[in-house]
């Protein structure tokens, strides 16, 4: 599975306690030659290294033993590496096993834990901004969900909704003369409407930046019939797109959500600016960290491709290098999912964005 799958419900049902031993192995991939010639090899080295561990583990028992030894070699045998990303999560429990291709570089470790380590794909998940994207037709409403990377067609619930019907083009033609009419009719206002309700089911379980595509005539019945689809970020009106790929909804909407992300940084750094000006601002990954822990952060903003290795003394981190003992490498993935654990909002940015703030900030709640 790809991080454009993942929801908030994905991620709770992920991050749910486990029985013992729930495994958590992260592997760097590459997506090209020569880096990822390796990658086979370093997986399966991972792979044994957590059947040691668990032929060693004397808390395990015999039977969760083994079927955590079958999980793990089906698991392995489902990754495909020649379409590698930059990073693999591996979870196996009894009874269970999921892989994830991440867009984010990892940490090659194994985790014996009651837990599965989510932090990688919590951070992915924020990172990717994931977004909707609709599609609008008289005879066809499509959801696509994803981020800028990958986008896929939404196919749960009740999408896609198509109103086809063996004869339904000659017999609306029959009936009211000329194609356009079709959005004035009863029987399509009712299909919408349904579109609708679909969505807005959707967006209560999994709320995202929505962005809706179709014809003027198909916008603005929408908009008359329905709710959900006036929380757009944006509505563009374009045909064509009823029966379309995922990867050509991607094309004509991809000049869309740039503009929408650079709108969004420049609103976020008006947010920062206000929240210095009263000294409701942390900046730095200690000062965020110790303000994130203690639940005060409202807003937390990161730079896209910031990491560093830190350790823990007196209760302040302290930057330091990868080599040194007791390192916390991965202390910007714990700061983003404590801060979505204690309901904040987070926000990725481009690099160099907050370079004048120590690449990591936080708007605070008091």
């Amino acid at each position: 599975m790809h991080a454009a799958e993942l929801t908030p419900a994905v991620l709770a049902e992920l991050r749910r306690p486990r029985r013992y031993p729930a495994v958590s192995i992260l592997l760097p991939t590459h997506r090209s030659e020569p880096d990822n010639a390796q990658d086979p090899v370093r997986l399966r080295n991972l792979i044994a290294e957590a059947k040691n561990r668990l032929h060693a583990d004397e808390a395990v028992s015999r039977a969760d033993r083994l079927d955590v030894v079958e999980q793990l070699d089906r698991a392995l045998r489902e990754i495909d590496l020649v379409h590698a990303e930059d990073g693999l999560a591996i979870f196996v429990a009894p009874g269970e096993h999921q892989v994830w291709s991440l867009p984010r570089s990892v940490a090659a470790r194994v985790v014996f834990s009651e837990t599965f380590l989510t932090r990688n794909l919590v951070s992915a998940y924020a990172a990717g901004a994931p977004y909707w994207v609709l599609t609008v037709a008289a005879d066809r409403v499509a959801l696509f969900g994803g981020t800028a990377s990958r986008l896929s067609e939404h196919t749960a619930g009740a999408f896609p909704l198509d109103q086809v019907g063996p004869d339904w083009d000659v017999e609306r033609k029959e009936r009211i003369g000329d194609v356009p009419s079709t959005f004035r009719d009863e029987e399509t206002r009712r299909f919408l409407r349904d579109a609708d309700t679909a969505l807005a089911a959707v967006l209560e379980a999994d709320a995202r930046p929505l962005y809706v595509l179709g014809e003027a005539a198909a916008l603005a019945l929408l908009d008359e019939v329905g709710t959900a689809v006036k929380r757009a970020a944006a509505q563009v009106p374009r045909g064509g797109l009823g029966h379309a790929s995922a990867a050509a909804v991607a094309e004509a909407v991809r000049p869309i959500v740039a503009k929408q992300e650079q709108q969004a940084v420049a609103e976020l750094h008006a947010r920062l600016d206000s929240a210095q000006s009263v000294k409701a601002l942390a900046a730095g990954i200690d000062e965020v960290w110790q303000n994130v822990n203690e639940g005060r952060a409202a807003l937390l903003a990161v730079e896209e491709d910031y990491w560093e290795p830190v350790r823990v003394t007196d209760s302040h981190l302290v930057p330091t290098t990868a080599d040194e003992p007791d390192v916390r490498d991965d202390m910007v993935d714990e700061i983003v999912e404590r801060a979505l654990d204690t309901g904040a909002k987070v926000q990725f940015v481009p690099s160099g964005e907050l370079a004048g703030r120590d690449r990591i900030a936080a708007v605070l709640r008091y």
